[in-house]
Order: C-alpha cells, then sequence, then structure tokens
C-alpha cells in the first residue's frame, strides 16, 4: 500500500505511486499553511516535525516532489546533476555564511566585507528597513521604489510613478509574509533563523525607461559557468529563460520554461563575472542576482537553493552537465575565507 498514510514507508512504490503521494502530500501541507497562518509557532512546530519525519524516512517527501517536478529520480547518496546537489546542499550544507547571506538585509553587511569600497557603488540605495511595516515613511518616500521582505523568495512589492498606493493593504500584506517563516517545508535551512525585517529600496529602471533587466550568474567554486536571464516582453517578464555562457554564447536548453530568445549582453559583462566571482568566494555553488543599467552595475542577492532543486532543464542533459561543474565534499567552507 502507497496510500497517503504511507508517505513516510520505507517499502518501495512504483513511479505514478510516488508521484500521487506527492501530490497528496502538498495538498496537505497547503491546508495546514493556511490553517496555521495566523499562528506562526504553530506552523513552525509542524515544520520541524515534518522535518523529523522527512529525516527519519530518509526524505520520501523531497525524493517525492523531486520526482515530480525533475522527473528522475533523486541521489543523495552520489548526487551527479545540478537539481540533485542543490536538493544535497538543502540538507546537508551547514555553512554558517548560508543564513546571513540569505538574508536580503544582513547580505548588504556581506558585500560591503567582500567588495570594500566597490560596495558602495553596487548596492541599491536603502530607503527603509524595520520591523514593523506600519512604520515605513510612506510620505517621504520617492515616486516610485521596491518594497519587500528579507528572510523569503518572491515577497516583493513594485510601486511605480502614479500608482495609488493601498497603505494598509500593503501592510497587511507585508504582515502576513512577515509572520511565517520561510523554507521550513523545503529544507531550506538558509532561511530559518532569519529575523524577518521589511525592506523598502529604489526602483532600478533602464535608460529607456524600463524595469532593469535582472542577471543570474551561476558560479562554482568561484568560477562562474553560466548565467542566466528571463527576457522582457513589453516590460514585463516573458515567461521564457535564455541561457549563456561566460562569453555570451545562447546555450540551446530552456529550464523551468521553454528557451528564451537571444538578447544583447549586458554592458559591463566582465566586471559583472567578477564581481560575482568574488561573492561567491566562500561557497561551492551560489547564484548571483546582478543588474546593470545605465552601465552600472548593482546587486540583487544570493540564493543557494535555486529553485530549491526542483526545476527541471530540457534536454536533461543539461542538468548532469550543470552539476559536473559542482564538486560536493561536505564541511568544504572550513579555512575558506572572502576572496580565497
Amino acid at each position: 500500500m502507497c496510500g497517503i498514510s504511507g508517505i513516510w514507508e520505507r517499502n518501495g512504490c512504483s513511479l505514478q505511486d510516488l508521484k500521487r503521494r506527492a501530490s497528496a502530500m502538498k495538498s496537505l501541507l497547503a491546508r495546514l499553511r493556511g490553517t496555521f497562518w495566523h499562528w506562526a509557532p504553530v506552523y513552525a512546530s509542524c515544520g520541524h516535525i515534518f522535518n523529523f519525519f522527512e529525516t527519519m524516512s530518509g526524505y520520501k517527501y523531497e525524493k517525492a516532489m523531486f520526482l515530480k517536478y525533475v522527473g528522475y529520480e533523486l541521489d543523495l547518496t552520489n548526487p551527479k546533476s545540478l537539481n540533485q546537489k542543490i536538493v544535497w546542499k538543502k540538507l546537508f550544507d551547514r555553512n554558517p555564511l548560508l543564513p546571513p547571506t540569505s538574508d536580503k538585509y544582513l547580505v548588504r553587511e556581506y558585500v560591503e566585507k567582500a567588495l570594500g569600497p566597490e560596495a558602495d557603488k553596487i548596492l541599491v540605495p536603502l530607503l527603509y528597513v524595520g520591523d514593523d511595516p506600519r512604520q515605513i515613511p510612506f510620505d517621504t518616500l520617492p515616486a516610485e521604489y521596491v518594497v519587500k521582505t528579507n528572510h523569503d523568495s518572491g515577497s516583493t512589492i513594485l510601486v511605480r510613478t502614479g500608482e495609488n498606493v493601498d497603505r494598509q493593504k500593503m501592510i497587511v500584506r507585508l504582515t502576513n509574509w512577515q509572520k511565517i517563516p520561510y523554507g521550513i517545508f523545503k529544507h531550506e535551512w538558509a532561511y530559518w533563523s532569519i529575523r524577518r525585517k521589511v525592506i523598502v529600496e529604489a526602483l532600478l529602471r533602464e535608460e529607456n525607461g524600463g524595469i532593469a533587466q535582472d542577471y543570474k550568474f551561476h558560479v562554482f567554486h568561484g568560477t562562474c559557468k553560466f548565467i542566466h536571464a528571463t527576457p522582457k516582453m513589453d516590460g514585463e517578464r516573458s515567461g521564457r529563460r535564455s541561457l549563456f555562457t561566460p562569453d555570451w554564447r545562447q546555450l540551446d536548453a530552456g529550464w523551468k520554461y521553454p528557451k528564451g530568445p537571444y538578447i544583447s549582453p549586458p554592458p559591463r559583462l566582465s566586471d559583472m563575472i567578477r564581481i560575482s566571482e568574488k561573492l561567491a568566494a566562500p561557497f561551492d555553488y551560489v547564484r548571483v542576482d546582478l543588474y546593470n543599467p545605465d552601465d552600472r552595475i548593482f546587486f540583487g542577492e544570493l540564493t543557494h537553493y535555486h529553485g530549491s532543486g526542483r526545476e527541471s532543464f530540457f534536454p536533461e542533459s543539461f542538468d548532469f552537465e550543470g552539476g559536473s561543474f559542482w564538486n560536493i565534499a561536505p564541511n568544504y567552507w572550513i579555512g575558506k575565507t572572502l576572496g580565497s
């Protein structure tokens, strides 16, 4: 039997059974998140119980989700693909630099230490940071800005010139985001201990007036191996993803989304690669997000668990090629320093 009650059973299941189990558990977790949305300690406790049973079962649920989204089995004993190694990192990598560099506020201190005086030029202007969204100084903010929480992924609000901001609605939204610790049910350890805050930063625009394009540099052992971008159409994300080598040759591959169109390289590509590699020095793998509007370089964030290790490549061989850049080694960070 491989029903919901057998989520953590050790007996084997067919591919179809595993996918059903993943869907059932995902629905259950969604109900739990909805039920306990306003009781964050209960939500966190459920997450820790979930992680205990996951550990005891050999990560049955994580394996089921990996199979569902990536399309092949998760090998934690001898991970070979990029997605497998990202999951390994979630479960076993306890580099003490992961939590502060996953914090979208504290990472600014890391950038300052890593880059020295150059950091002043690439950090996006900070307009406000605080624990309470009700304290955001709306009356003194510029016409455009970005509001986000520091402890999770995707919780971002863009305010453009001329938009009528419903302050109360924004405060409620931010407060709800702040209540929930991020990543517990995905095993994304680096986010669990982050002290949750609200950040307001300047909105970056290109010379043509469009919102700045972000470029994501995938750095392995201090060397950038590939870059991806989500091209914009009519100022909005296209729903496609374009992958490039460091010398800006487009790869014939898609990653979660279909292959996107060719776009011109950022004007300061070589400087962006240099900065990304410097910021990535203490890590075996990290994604470094940068912008290059108006010939200036700005830092976005560091992401250690891209897609939580659940984004499939087309073709699948690119997943394993990406994994070949990364040599898994427990406690790899010991003895490493910034710039080493």
